[in-house]
């Protein structure tokens, strides 16, 4: 026997316009014909570092888009400098000020035109003019490097010398730039690496005029193979304590930070299962070891579990520290 489809499913997958009493147009339904209108998030682990009194290096995280992110939109202040493809997470800035300020946001874009919301806003100042300056720096020395797991590795360096002083030191994987540091630095973490892959990198010296340096010596490293848990890039000797205080409870944490090459300024909290805070260390931030404790309550006998993890020179997320469990004082 023909089955005959229900009305609602015909209404369902057609709609037709009636003008005057006269059909004068179909069209299938469904989600063919259906207008993205939702904007891509906001980028994250945005970070810019000055590499010459004219120019900066905007890097950021790739943002998620419920379809696909086809570019991204780089502003100084309210004017949109650069424009770049989806696949590509940094940009170098040029034609800047020496001696000036400036503040650098990124935006998303989808096939369809949508435009996310800004990033957070940083603030970069670009090094003074050397005048007459030709004299590139010297070629760094004794770059070195660890496999930090499969998707990372550690670079350091020797320092370059320059008549004028070093604005920045930039990386290279193969031929293509994919980081810079300041001059003072002598080294990085390099995350988003594949598993069991070899990779090449060296490292040139930038002055404040935009002269570079000839490549530092070739590192060749190959990432370990299988899956990463982050450990290598995540807090070690991670301690956690509870202490009363007048009254409230408070947990003391202590632990050595990851080893990126350069301090680690921010890092995130997780308490009892979810986000609890950013801590952001001001001025100079520990690198040999560092502390923060935080108020938890005045109830004595709850139990807490809590782990961080810190944010790496590139803007990325590093693993986390193993879980600590502790319990407030004993109950009255």
């Amino acid at each position: 026997m023909r089955r005959t489809p229900h009305l609602s499913a015909l209404l369902a997958v057609t709609a037709c316009a009636l003008t005057a009493g006269t059909l004068t147009s179909c069209t299938w339904g469904g989600d063919e014909d259906a207008k993205d209108v939702q904007p891509p998030a906001a980028p994250r682990g945005v970070t810019v570092q000055a590499g010459s009194a004219t120019t900066a290096h905007v890097m950021w995280n790739q943002a998620t888009d419920d379809t696909k992110v086809t570019g991204y939109d780089v502003y100084r202040g309210a004017t949109r400098v650069k424009r770049v493809p989806g696949g590509k997470h940094m940009v170098d800035v040029v034609g800047l000020k020496p001696s000036t300020a400036y503040t650098f946001t990124v935006r998303a874009r989808d096939a369809e035109g949508n435009v996310g919301p800004a990033s957070k806003k940083l603030t970069v100042t670009t090094p003074a003019a050397a005048s007459a300056d030709r004299e590139p720096p010297s070629r760094p020395g004794s770059p070195r490097g660890t496999v930090e797991g499969s998707r990372a590795v550690t670079l350091s360096w020797g320092a370059a010398r320059d008549d004028k002083g070093v604005a920045s030191y930039e990386i290279y994987q193969g031929s293509s730039k994919i980081h810079s540091v300041g001059g003072n630095e002598r080294g990085t973490l390099v995350t988003g690496l594949r598993p069991g892959t070899a990779y090449r990198f060296t490292v040139k010296a930038l002055d404040a005029a935009d002269n570079a340096s000839p490549a530092s010596r070739v590192v060749r490293l190959t990432t370990a193979a299988g899956r990463d848990d982050g450990s290598g890039t995540a807090p070690t000797d991670f301690r956690a304590t509870t202490r009363l205080d007048e009254g409230a409870y408070y947990i003391d944490l202590a632990w050595t930070p990851p080893h990126t090459g350069g301090a680690v300024a921010e890092y995130q909290i997780h308490l009892d299962g979810k986000i609890a805070t950013s801590l952001v260390f001001g001025g100079t931030a520990p690198r040999d070891k560092a502390k923060h404790g935080f108020y938890v309550g005045r109830k004595p006998g709850d139990t807490h579990r809590v782990k961080l993890r810190a944010k790496l020179p590139d803007g990325t997320w590093g693993g986390w520290s193993p879980e600590r469990t502790v319990t407030t004082g004993p109950r009255p």
